[in-house]
């Protein structure tokens, strides 16, 4: 794909932020973190759209704790018309469970929402991108 360039003035503070992030996300240049920033509020966008999309929901959770395996199960069964998979990694006292999903931005994100909410649940992040 052919790449365009232009110029882009920024206050100084905003171009500090912006150099910040470079380093911290250890992108090779400013132009690579633009494109990811932009890339980035575009697939946000579509989420507020309810298009289609598919991603991930990270859930962190004690293994000791039955009724959490019971509740995100439950879910999980409500929710199958968008869930692909279900992965289960035990890490010490610790599960680790991704859930693969595909369909509108705004049932996955109710799902992520719900199974997030789940009592114990310790970490959980939806991750989408467009389908």
């Amino acid at each position: 794909m052919a790449v365009a360039r232009f110029g882009v003035s920024l206050e100084e503070d905003l171009l500090e932020a912006l150099d910040q992030y470079v380093r911290i996300n250890r992108f090779p240049n400013r132009s690579q973190a633009i494109r990811h920033l932009i890339q980035k509020n575009l697939v946000e966008q579509k989420w507020q759209c309810n298009n289609l999309v598919m991603g991930a929901v990270v859930l962190v959770y004690s293994q000791s704790k039955r009724d959490i395996t019971r509740c995100t199960l439950e879910l999980q069964i409500e929710y199958q018309d968008v869930i692909l998979s279900t992965q289960h990694y035990f890490l010490e006292e610790n599960c680790l469970e991704i859930v693969a999903v595909k369909g509108n931005a705004a049932r996955l994100t109710e799902l992520s929402d719900r199974l997030i909410a789940v009592k114990g649940i310790q970490h959980g992040k939806l991750v989408m991108s467009k389908a």
